[in-house]
């Protein structure tokens, strides 16, 4: 079977009610490669506010490959600190258990393999006291299985990139062009 060296994924994963939305950014690749190098840096290398932690089925169960979620929000509130560590930590373990199962990563590359996930979990979470955990689970493992689909697979590919350039407008960036931001 043919090294992964590295490979990088993303996804939008909505629907649901507002801030149970995911974006998940993977870089997935060998642990004696680059991906290693840099999982094993930032597990050491912790920063106050973006722990990084393992994704986990629960306590003392790790996912294989091995993954690590990476905050892309200062984390400063127990309560966002429990649903992120809690709810969406347990849904990108399934979401790489989900993708290992559909094939994307070979099984038997799971052992070998790393994945570092960037995970974005709306601030505005903590004020949400009837926050559907069911929901916010299900986005985010639909999301994690779509970015590493998505990173596997190398796309968007750069034909569809450059045949759709002057087709997509960013979301944020068309906000501002209405004065909405």
């Amino acid at each position: 079977m043919d090294r992964i060296i590295m490979r990088t994924g993303e996804a939008l994963s909505a629907g649901g009610p507002p801030r149970t939305a995911a974006e998940p950014e993977v870089i997935i690749g060998e642990l004696d490669g680059p991906v290693g190098t840099a999982l094993a840096t930032l597990t050491g290398d912790q920063v106050a506010g973006h722990t990084r932690v393992f994704a986990l089925m629960n306590t003392n169960v790790m996912v294989r490959p091995v993954t690590l979620c990476v905050s892309k929000v200062s984390v400063t509130n127990s309560r966002y600190t429990s649903i992120l560590m809690g709810t969406v930590q347990f849904a990108i373990a399934n979401g790489v258990l989900d993708a290992v199962r559909a094939g994307y990563i070979p099984k038997e590359k799971a052992n070998d393999l790393g994945i570092i996930c960037s995970v974005w979990l709306a601030p505005s979470v903590i004020k949400d006291d009837n926050l559907d955990h069911k929901i916010l689970f299900d986005i985010h493992r639909k999301g994690m299985t779509e970015a590493i689909r998505k990173a596997m697979a190398n796309e968007p590919s750069i034909d569809w990139l450059l045949e759709n350039q002057d087709k997509v407008v960013h979301k944020y960036y068309q906000l501002g062009l209405d004065g909405k931001i």
